[in-house]
């Protein structure tokens, strides 16, 4: 199947992106609504597509899916009758690039890349679900990209705007939070490639009617269809995902990246890895991330923890009557211990008694906050700034990058944050880049 947008075309696209570099997208007025494409209309796309809509200041003026006229984009396509239709990305902005000031990026992680380069090239401004992109170089683009292109960019870890933000924000500044040192994170809930035994891609399955492979496939590698990659399941290969990290990660350990300033890792280690192979994640993994010292913070070590049995060390300061979440964080300070869980639930000091003495002392945060998308979509508006672009989305969905390397590979990954390179192993640093794209993709990384 051809690309559905020619060279020349893509050419004119990418002269013409020039002229944003130095522009914001459409500056609207106060009461002017945003005009959003809605790509991706299943799953979280769907949901995406519905809260962009809840918030009462958006058009949704086109719909693109490759999958259209399945069950899985059905909800979406009934809730916006007569709105333009589209399976590939490419054909509706070749056709529909002046009449649409945002979009929505609801797509497995391979795809957000092109989408979101392409996108922003014409001035868009984007909302990415997470984790940003597949690979480290794909980030690195993004977040230049954003910057070149002064558009207004989130990424879709909706608990940045919620009340662990405002209280992590808030503990820190006044200094509840401090000289952090480690930090224990773990995500044991079952994922969808639990319990697979494969060794290799599927074959023989009838593709459904009306699918768009060519363009589900996008930059990444070839592969018949196969239900064990769509709808859902392609977070669980290499290729495609970037299986519990790019999934969780961002809703457990987004706060903790950003107001500890932990930037880059020097070193990774993959401490254990059940089922190891080489075409989807391990059936559990333990991964410890070592953060150099930064202005004003110790050393920190973050120890990751997924698969259903592996169970992080449970904390001394935890009261034996509590159990341990299924997913969630413990983080020890030089004074306190903190335990969070995900997404936007605020932290607690334990053990219970210690919260309770410091109850008084504790910040109190009060006011009204837009939530994540509302926040957007008053970003593409200029209203307010976004807490989740690319410029700090990017750094934290590298780090998960690294950690699916060492997911992959096993062993100890020496990282020199200075060149943004893996030192001692080449086929790890092989794979910050990841394979060339398929024919055809090859101009979404010259945008």
């Amino acid at each position: 199947m051809k690309p559905s947008i020619s060279r020349r075309q893509f050419g004119k696209i990418a002269a013409s992106a020039a002229a944003f570099s130095l522009i914001p997208g459409r500056v609207m007025g106060a009461n002017e609504k945003v005009n959003v494409a809605v790509i991706g209309c299943g799953g979280m796309g769907a949901g995406d597509a519905k809260s962009v809509h809840q918030t009462g200041l958006v058009n949704v003026v086109a719909l693109c899916d490759v999958a259209l006229g399945s069950k899985h984009t059905a909800e979406i396509e009934e809730m916006f009758p007569g709105v333009p239709k589209f399976k590939d990305f490419r054909q509706m902005f070749d056709k529909m690039a002046d009449q649409i000031d945002a979009c929505t990026i609801g797509v497995p992680d391979h795809s957000h890349f092109p989408i979101a380069m392409l996108a922003m090239s014409l001035g868009k401004h984007v909302y990415v679900e997470k984790p940003l992109a597949h690979t480290f170089q794909e980030i690195e683009l993004m977040m230049a990209a954003e910057k070149k292109y002064n558009v207004s960019c989130q990424m879709g870890n909706q608990g940045h705007s919620g009340a662990n933000y405002f209280q992590f924000k808030a503990w820190k500044e006044a200094g509840i939070i401090k000289d952090v040192t480690k930090v224990t994170a773990y995500m044991n809930s079952r994922r969808r490639w639990h319990g697979w035994d494969i060794d290799g891609y599927p074959t023989g399955e009838q593709m459904p009617e009306g699918l768009d492979w060519d363009t589900w496939l996008s930059t990444a590698p070839e592969h018949p269809f196969s239900s064990k990659l769509h709808p859902g399941n392609w977070r669980s290969w290499f290729d495609y995902g970037n299986g519990a990290f790019g999934d969780w990660g961002p809703h457990i350990l987004d706060t903790v990246h950003r107001f500890l300033n932990l930037g880059m890792p020097n070193k990774v280690t993959a401490v254990k890895r059940d089922g190891p192979n080489d075409f989807i994640f391990p059936q559990a993994s333990t991964i410890r991330f070592d953060f150099p010292e930064r202005p004003g913070e110790p050393p920190c070590e973050i120890t990751w923890y997924d698969g259903t049995e592996n169970k992080p060390p449970r904390p001394a300061e935890l009261e034996e009557s509590r159990k341990l979440e299924a997913n969630g964080k413990i983080i020890y300070g030089k004074d306190l211990t903190f335990k969070g869980t995900t997404h936007g639930s605020p932290l607690r000091i334990i053990p219970e008694e210690k919260m309770k003495d410091l109850a008084s002392s504790l910040p109190k945060i009060s006011g009204k906050n837009s939530g994540h998308h509302l926040n957007f979509i008053l970003g593409a508006k200029g209203e307010e700034k976004t807490r989740s672009p690319f410029s700090i989305s990017g750094p934290l969905s590298q780090v998960f990058s690294l950690g699916v390397i060492a997911q992959r590979l096993g062993g100890e990954l020496v990282f020199d944050r200075e060149t943004k390179q893996i030192t001692n192993n080449e086929r790890a640093n092989r794979l910050l880049v990841g394979p060339p794209p398929r024919k055809g993709w090859e101009q979404f990384y010259k945008l």
